[in-house]
């Protein structure tokens, strides 16, 4: 654990220095995230302006749930995303023959090896957005439903990353499709929306098949409590299966790996 962590610190000590020759760069990406933000701000305040209430969904737990969608996304974008949605290139260029060679857990590497620092202004700014969303909805400091929220987002974290994972390892066979992380994006942007305004077969589908219903409303929701227990425990488990498969995905992709130079 010492050798990964100290590993670890070496790959982002990295991505800041690569992050500090490009300064231009960086600050323009910066810029870019926060508009986007400020973006879908401006459209959950069009459509607020036209009625108070969405498949029950008030102003305030619109921004909660914009927020801790923002959130998750973000902190994902800056430890996993980057390295993640290169795996089809590590392929293709061949050095992912480079990466099976080293003494150190290949899925790991691939995973963490670029640090992202432009999402770090994103994370500070959604947990303003969760601040306002939680004023607006006059919500008290509860440390059952703080500790229940802070759960199901570390929840929603792995399995986000577990199913981006599962996605761009298919790059192994397909090579040639780096753009397989726009299905992540496109998984995103139907978690960003709170499960309720889709019909009564999505929402179950949602929640037992293709686990989008934990990435967003069902932690924001933790947040003013009444949450049954199981959808707790579901949260939970989902995140443990999802890691649980993704690294059985990895090691199958491996096996069936035949290195770029075969």
């Amino acid at each position: 654990m010492k050798r990964h962590w100290r590993l670890y610190m070496a790959m982002v000590k990295a991505s800041l220095q690569r992050e500090i020759e490009f300064r231009a760069n960086f600050w323009a990406k910066v810029g870019q995230n926060i508009v986007w933000l400020a973006f879908f701000l401006l459209i959950l305040k069009v459509l607020y302006s036209h009625t108070n209430s969405i498949a029950g969904w008030s102003e305030g737990k619109s921004f909660l749930l914009l927020a801790t969608c923002y959130i998750m996304a973000s902190i994902v974008g800056a430890v996993f995303g980057m390295s993640v949605q290169e795996i089809p290139t590590l392929v293709r260029m061949g050095t992912l023959d480079y990466v099976l060679v080293k003494p150190v857990d290949s899925q790991f590497w691939v995973s963490v090896r670029l640090f992202n620092f432009d999402q770090l202004a994103p994370i500070i700014v959604s947990f303003g957005f969760l601040w306002y969303g939680m004023r607006m909805e006059h919500l008290s400091f509860n440390l059952l439903y703080l500790c229940t929220y802070l759960v199901l987002v570390v929840s929603a974290i792995l399995i986000f990353y577990s199913l981006e994972l599962i996605m761009m390892t298919l790059g192994i066979w397909l090579v040639r499709v780096e753009n397989l992380w726009v299905l992540g994006e496109s998984m995103f942007q139907v978690a960003r929306f709170p499960i309720d305004i889709f019909p009564p077969i999505l929402q179950k589908v949602f929640f037992y098949v293709i686990p989008l219903a934990f990435i967003a409303t069902i932690p924001t929701e933790a947040l003013w409590g009444g949450l049954p227990p199981l959808t707790i425990v579901y949260g939970i488990v989902w995140s443990i299966v999802s890691v649980i498969v993704s690294r059985a995905f990895w090691r199958f992709a491996l096996r069936h790996y035949t290195s770029a130079s075969s």
